[in-house]
């Protein structure tokens, strides 16, 4: 099993099931799957399908406990999550640092032993004893006015760091539907031409004076990096300028041409 497979999320208390919906979809997101509940004010699974959706097997895979110490028995390795400052010293953490440690203590663990990130009721929290079962106290760093997270969001940011420190530094990002290799210098220089055409079709230098123009605008698409459909779907935009105003200009010589042609 991979360590995010013995990573269980225990919610203590949890008041409001769209919190629970929330855990549970950022759950599904980060590749966690095993959530523990103690005591709840509400556990509706048919509703909380409907809030997070395609979270079937997380919702049927939950499990209800009466009391905490219950919900951590087979944790070979708690972390809770607080926002509040407390008089006792704690061995504190932030969920960055800590994300490694939990993997590793999940990879170490013994058979049928889990490694757990505990949350508190949205509205007070984790109380002291609740603490004093866990190995280390983390903390989310937010605005010093406003410190208190919201319980699916606390969550969500613990289990983003946990899906980073696994896998989610090695994922990619999708490929373009079309590669296409770098621009090449006579791509660029016809590209460019075309483009001075185009400006000066539509009368856009004016006064300006249009080497330094050309100038600036060949600085901005260099530091773009264009690759050859890039260069190329500009250079398209540039010659349809141009062949938009001659058949403008052109419908409007032979506007004036059947004028003189035809007068009233």
């Amino acid at each position: 099993m991979r360590p995010l497979g013995r990573v269980v999320v225990v919610l203590w208390e949890t008041q409001d099931v769209v919190n629970i919906a929330g855990t549970i979809r950022a759950m599904k997101n980060f590749g966690l799957s095993q959530l523990r509940l103690v005591t709840p004010a509400e556990w509706n699974p048919w509703r909380i399908e409907g809030i997070a959706h395609d979270t079937e097997d997380i919702v049927a895979g939950t499990r209800l406990y009466d009391t905490l110490p219950e919900a951590l028995a087979d944790a070979s390795f708690v972390v809770a999550l607080t926002a509040r400052g407390r008089r006792a010293k704690r061995a504190m953490a932030r969920p960055r640092e800590i994300a490694p440690e939990l993997l590793r203590r999940a990879a170490e663990a013994p058979e049928g032993a889990t490694v757990a990130i505990l949350f508190g009721r949205e509205d007070q929290g984790l109380p002291n004893w609740a603490l004093d079962l866990a190995h280390r106290t983390a903390t989310i760093p937010t605005n010093p006015d406003h410190r208190s997270l919201n319980l699916a969001q606390a969550v969500l940011v613990v289990a983003y760091e946990l899906w980073l420190a696994d896998e989610g530094s090695e994922q990619g990002f999708k490929p373009p539907r079309r590669d296409a290799p770098p621009a090449s210098v006579e791509l660029l220089e016809t590209m460019f031409a075309d483009l001075e055409q185009a400006l000066s079709t539509i009368d856009f230098f004016k006064t300006r004076a249009t080497e330094s123009v050309m100038r600036t605008l060949r600085e901005l698409l260099h530091r773009a990096d264009l690759d050859t459909r890039e260069a190329s779907f500009l250079r398209a935009v540039a010659i349809e300028i141009r062949k938009y105003v001659d058949r403008q200009s052109a419908r409007v010589r032979e506007y004036e041409s059947a004028k003189v042609e035809h007068p009233e």
